[in-house]
């Protein structure tokens, strides 16, 4: 969340992740996702600002605290476990199967090169 200040000088909380737009006209004005406005006294350089220090900040967190339910870190391929793995999945056809992803091998030839027939 940041702080902002309303024109009455009452400050509140709000979830730039809701932020659709920032106008200024001449007011800093904050139009949310679902429509509402607030209008603030904080230029829109500084709410903007302030946004980024907060995005910075979550993602400092996610890279200095240890998650208990989060996986370790392995390189792509080398997954020994069971549970949910990551995968492409493309639109039907028979275009994008993952054999097309992965390189041919060298007495193989190359989907490019493949017969159309195949």
């Amino acid at each position: 969340m940041i702080v902002v200040t309303r024109l009455n000088d009452s400050r509140f909380a709000v979830n730039p992740d809701l932020i659709e737009r920032i106008h200024e006209t001449p007011d800093t004005t904050l139009i949310m996702v679902d429509g509402a406005k607030y209008i603030v006294t904080e230029p829109m350089s500084e709410v903007i600002e302030m946004i980024a220090r907060y995005r910075a900040r979550i993602v400092a967190i996610a890279y200095d605290e240890p998650h208990a339910t989060s996986p370790s870190v392995q390189p792509l391929g080398t997954r020994s476990g069971t549970g949910p793995q990551l995968g492409l999945v493309r639109g039907s056809g028979g275009a994008g199967r993952l054999s097309d992803l992965r390189p041919a091998p060298a007495d193989e030839p190359t989907p490019a090169t493949t017969p159309a027939g195949r």
